[in-house]
């Protein structure tokens, strides 16, 4: 924001679960950033990192699968609207992923309800249409949700469920509205899957190997991308409040409505994994390489699980990984483009470069306090 420019208006109370995540406190930085003036509560299982030092952020230690200490929590704060990112890590057990994804998205459902919470913004995942089966090329909203026995990822079956709570729970009472937002692949400063894993596999020489073809389109977004596409829906919300109860065309519609949110840019698997190679320092040529067909791969990933699982451990290429870095998976964001007015504030290179760096930097820090 320049010295000239007039900051935008307060958003109010704001609530953001899971405000001291890699996602969470994007959103919590872009909120002070765009609105000084917003009073931002941040409620996570432990709130010792990521902490903003803005005297507008509060932080407030809680658990959201318990509903009587999360209600009174609400009853106190009495937030405006709520963005509700939190969620455990992707490998972690299913019954943890089914206590916070379903039963701790219905409870801050009922809290934010009993709270006269007017926005309630759901960060959902792109993955709630995966489907093993179907490849995902510019997939779009019309396409269904796929949870249960048809979906391989317990943990996406979780999203689709706590999603699907949210959007049903718009306009009940007829004051209170939900939509969600659906990222793909998100990465950037404090990532702590995708951009270290990849340069976990630099560290270990694996490199040289690719698996397919490299003709499988992917969608990966930077997260201040995503914090913003959170923001645009919110201030929907609380517009689309002020003209209660009229509701909106359905061309123009955000309440009980789901969102994808990339970068608009989807690239070719290997080519973003080498991207991200290069600017960690790889300088393996592409004439070293070695190709390994899908087939190949998937069976050896097969023999790999079945050793390790022997042996007690994890292998370094599994049937899931080829699967992943080999199918079309990206979506269309037009409807985000028409009803949010969104479009990306950073280019996918760009957003590489600087979760890269945040990474060497992070590496460069622990290898000096080991040199003390």
């Amino acid at each position: 924001m320049s010295s000239t420019e007039a900051p935008a208006p307060s958003l109010g109370k704001v609530l953001i679960t899971g405000g001291c995540g890699f996602l969470g406190s994007h959103i919590v930085s872009l909120v002070v950033k765009r609105h000084p003036q917003t009073q931002i509560h941040v409620l996570d299982l432990r709130t010792s990192n990521n902490r903003h030092s803005s005297p507008t952020v509060s932080y407030h230690d809680g658990d959201i699968t318990d509903a009587a200490a999360l209600s009174a929590i609400l009853l106190k704060i009495k937030p405006d609207s709520v963005i509700h990112t939190a969620s455990p890590h992707f490998n972690l057990g299913k019954e943890l992923h089914y206590q916070v994804n379903v039963e701790g998205t219905k409870n801050m459902v009922k809290a934010a309800q009993d709270a006269g919470v007017k926005a309630f913004i759901y960060t959902s995942s792109a993955s709630v249409i995966y489907d093993p089966d179907v490849e995902l090329n510019n997939a779009d909203e019309t396409w269904p949700m796929v949870a249960g026995d048809r979906q391989p990822e317990y943990y996406t079956s979780t999203k689709v469920w706590a999603e699907t709570a949210v959007l049903s729970a718009n306009r009940t009472p007829a004051t209170f509205l939900t939509c969600a937002i659906r990222p793909a692949g998100i990465i950037g400063e404090g990532d702590v899957q995708i951009l270290p894993k990849m340069v976990t596999a630099l560290r270990k020489k694996q490199t040289k190997f690719q698996v397919g073809d490299n003709n499988n389109l992917f969608d990966f977004t930077y997260v201040e991308n995503i914090a913003h596409g959170h923001l645009l829906a919110l201030q929907a919300l609380i517009h689309t409040h002020k003209i209660l109860p009229t509701i909106p065309l359905d061309s123009e519609r955000v309440d009980g409505e789901a969102f994808f949110i990339t970068n608009g840019q989807p690239t070719y698997f290997w080519d973003f994994a080498r991207y991200v190679w290069h600017e960690a320092g790889d300088t393996l040529p592409l004439s070293s390489v070695w190709h390994l067909s899908a087939d190949f791969a998937h069976v050896i990933g097969a023999v790999l699980e079945w050793v390790f699982w022997v042996m007690g451990k994890t292998p370094n290429l599994t049937r899931q990984q080829v699967k992943y870095s080999t199918m079309k998976k990206y979506y269309s964001i037009d409807k985000a483009k028409r009803r949010l007015g969104y479009s990306p504030l950073v280019d996918l290179d760009e957003g590489v470069r600087r979760g890269v760096r945040f990474i060497l930097e992070r590496e460069a820090e622990e290898q000096q306090k080991k040199g003390q």
